[in-house]
């Protein structure tokens, strides 16, 4: 019979707590479809399964830093879509690997440091990519399509400025830092950072080269972006 220790079941049932409270404002304001919502508290689940309150932070994370990003200054952004709730897809596409990697830290615990790692690193690449996004639109100066490196407009997939760059680039470090709270600061900070950029930038290239020409979606080009971060991490961390 499998038996839960107390201090494990108060954890269990807090989290429970906080996902259904965060599911349900998530609906009510919006941000969410009810099944993304649900898809969302189950990568949430999976995340604490496999790397505990550090793997629920980084998540929990980049779901805030991302939805304040798409908020803020929303009116001055191209595209009434960015008003829209999120769908199940673009959860998975965000979150699916996490969640995929945190049920593979559960299920086997002797892999569970360099699983997490990946972890992290897939959702500083989501991160990353969308505050480079988002932000990026806003405070850029200068846009170059990242395969040609010539001016290019504001908003095309696969374009980029220095400055959603480097935005990018502190949203993978947030992660990073919340990583470094749960395991310590060392060399893993170094990975998820280089990881977490170089899969947004991959996100750009990937963009350019296959969404602009629908030979891809946006969903795609989203889970591919954090499968690329993960398998760096992994690389690097070998």
């Amino acid at each position: 019979m499998l038996t839960i220790h107390p201090f494990l079941a108060w954890q269990l049932a807090v989290l429970l707590l906080i996902l259904v409270a965060g599911g349900s404002w998530s609906v009510r304001t919006a941000r969410l479809t009810p099944a993304a919502a649900v898809t969302g508290a189950l990568i949430g689940l999976a995340t604490w399964l496999g790397a505990g309150a550090t793997g629920f932070a980084m998540l929990t994370a980049f779901f805030v830093l991302g939805t304040a990003a798409t908020k803020w200054k929303g009116d001055r952004k191209y595209g009434a879509e960015r008003g829209e709730r999120r769908t199940t897809g673009q959860v998975l596409a965000n979150g699916g690997a996490a969640g995929v990697l945190g049920l593979c830290a559960f299920w086997l615990p002797a892999h569970r440091e360099p699983l997490v790692l990946c972890m992290a690193a897939s959702l500083a690449s989501a991160t990353a990519d969308t505050l480079s996004s988002e932000l990026g639109t806003l405070y850029g100066r200068r846009f170059y399509n990242i395969l040609t490196w010539r001016r290019d407009r504001c908003g095309l997939d696969g374009v980029v400025s220095l400055e959603g760059i480097l935005i990018g680039i502190a949203g993978s470090a947030i992660l990073a830092l919340i990583h470094a709270a749960g395991s310590g600061l060392g060399w893993p900070f170094a990975v998820i950072v280089a990881a977490g950029t170089a899969g947004n930038l991959a996100d750009s290239v990937l963009g350019a080269a296959l969404e602009r020409k629908h030979l891809l979606s946006n969903n795609a080009v989203n889970a591919l972006n954090t499968a690329i971060a993960a398998a760096l991490a992994a690389v690097m961390a070998a």
